[in-house]
């Protein structure tokens, strides 16, 4: 009884407090009160509720009955809007805080939103080798039914939340990558609504050019209602080497000569300064050594990128093994390491055995609370940029990163860029090596001014025929762009299609110069 009144109490004066600084306050200054009393379990709820769903769906077959009314019903709506004069641009009814971007979609208020209520597993064919999924399907639906019946994809993209269709309409990687490349390299058929009402199938051998347009396009050629995907066959285990390197120039020896070897499943690195990094190699594997294994996906484990850093101390390189699911999730329980800037003790091992079961809060929740005053905060002060550049150019992109913005660690993930068609690809006729450098964290350069800076780093990615990833910051011209993509395919299935009258140019939709 005693330690209800007490509990009670602190309730009462936590309230209290509150009260007295005001809600804004205390979400600005400490926010992970916010976040660990409201967030968290609030997210649990979300994950108990949609991994319950996808599991029933799929146990009792009823998503492929489903699923053809619900593409009915969409195309329903694409004609209510040409009747009714097509008066503005269509979007999906998709609630802009749902994504995992940090970009905030001011378009839905003024678009047709067309609701797409597809969130299903429809198929696995183990014989053809291959998994047909709805749009909103998420890797962590995906991972959980694919592994336990012995499958995979090749490319797993790291946070849970990513869905199959922001992936194929923007773009995803993982340290697979250096193999398989990119998620939109393992797709073998989209299935789309366009903006006439009417249904299409697209593969390789048809309507190839619309294949190959769909990537990177942002949902502006039309409406994807489902992908087929590559599945291969899954191992347990990830056997995983660390390798501590010292030197940016032995470090992006080390990873690039470790992503040409294909006897390498998984290749990433972790850079933590200038001249320091570990370097990891994996293998599947379904033997392990029993003392070696390193369930590292357990909520009271220590999280990823603090586990490795340790391994910067080691004179020789190191070996576990970690489950299959475990690895493609490693990062999610940290956000990678954003979540250290939101909860500063969330790391801590008192924190991880009480609490680190409802970790990480879901990424659409703390968008849907952040309000107008840390939006802002975060843009001016908060990096998050995807780059991918040249294997060749790696070195250079470091360098310019330290000097104009200086956040650490920063992700490295190869993959190979094949020639195809398509808004991305290398320069030449022949696949080339690049690399995916992920910056995520608060700058510590002294000169660091938000929009300068990152027109400095779009700069430099157009001068060395890099990319930049669409769901971050773009403060590119139109004209700037269209140098860094080539729209020559996508202009002209937009013509083609009639998609012009009817969505948005991809610019449009995610660069700051259009939309402000």
């Amino acid at each position: 009884m005693e330690s209800v009144i007490y509990l009670a109490m602190l309730v009462a004066l936590l309230l209290i407090w509150v009260r007295t600084k005001g809600v804004e306050y205390i979400i600005i200054h400490h926010r992970w009160v916010f976040v660990c009393l409201f967030l968290l379990p609030l997210s649990v709820v979300f994950d108990v509720y949609y991994y319950l769903r996808a599991w029933l769906v799929f146990k009792l077959c009823s998503a492929p009955k489903q699923h053809d009314q619900r593409v009915r019903d969409i195309q329903r709506q694409v004609r209510e809007w040409k009747n009714e004069g097509s008066k503005t641009y269509m979007c999906t009814g998709r609630p802009g805080w749902l994504t995992v971007s940090l970009r905030v979609g001011k378009y839905k208020k003024t678009h047709k939103n067309i609701m797409i209520n597809l969130m299903d597993i429809l198929e696995v064919d183990t014989e053809q080798q291959v998994v047909r999924v709805e749009p909103l399907v998420n890797m962590g639906q995906v991972t959980a039914l694919l592994n336990s019946i012995g499958w995979t994809l090749p490319v797993v993209p790291e946070l849970d939340d990513l869905t199959v269709g922001g992936l194929i309409m923007g773009t995803g990687i993982e340290s697979s990558s250096h193999i398989y490349g990119l998620f939109q390299n393992i797709c073998v058929a989209y299935e789309l609504v366009l903006a006439d009402g009417s249904f299409i199938r697209c593969t390789e051998k048809d309507n190839p050019d619309l294949f190959y347009a769909v990537p990177w396009s942002c949902g502006t050629l039309g409406f994807l209602v489902a992908a087929e995907i590559k599945i291969i066959p899954a191992k347990k285990y990830v056997r995983l080497q660390y390798q501590p390197v010292q030197g940016l120039k032995k470090i992006c020896e080390t990873f690039s000569r470790e992503s040409q070897n294909k006897e390498n499943h998984f290749v990433e690195g972790l850079l933590y300064s200038l001249d320091e990094a570990v370097v990891m190699t994996g293998v599947l594997t379904d033997l392990a050594e029993p003392d070696k294994i390193n369930r590292i996906g357990y909520y009271n484990k220590p999280w990823f990128f603090k586990h490795v850093e340790k391994y910067l101390r080691d004179t020789q390189n190191a070996v576990e093994y970690i489950p299959l699911r475990h690895y493609y999730h490693r990062h999610t329980r940290s956000i990678f390491w954003e979540l250290q800037d939101i909860i500063p003790f969330g790391n801590n091992p008192l924190f991880r055995y009480i609490f680190g079961w409802m970790v990480p809060p879901k990424i659409s929740l703390l968008k849907l609370t952040q309000g107008e005053t840390i939006r802002k905060l975060y843009e001016q002060h908060h990096v998050v940029q995807d780059m991918l550049v040249p294997m060749k150019s790696l070195e250079k992109l470091i360098l310019f990163l330290h000097s104009e913005i200086k956040v650490y660690p920063l992700w490295l993930c190869p993959f190979n860029l094949p020639s195809l068609p398509g808004m991305v690809h290398p320069k030449g006729d022949e696949p080339e090596l690049y690399a995916d450098v992920g910056a995520y964290g608060e700058p510590r350069a002294k000169q660091f001014e938000a929009m300068a800076s990152t027109r400095q780093l779009e700069k430099f990615l157009r001068n060395s025929h890099s990319f930049q990833m669409l769901y971050a910051d773009c403060y590119l011209t139109r004209e700037e762009f269209w140098e860094m993509f080539d729209g020559s395919l996508y202009h002209k299935l937009r013509e083609q299609l009639n998609s012009k009258d009817a969505f948005p140019e991809v610019y449009d939709k995610i660069c700051k110069a259009a939309r402000h």
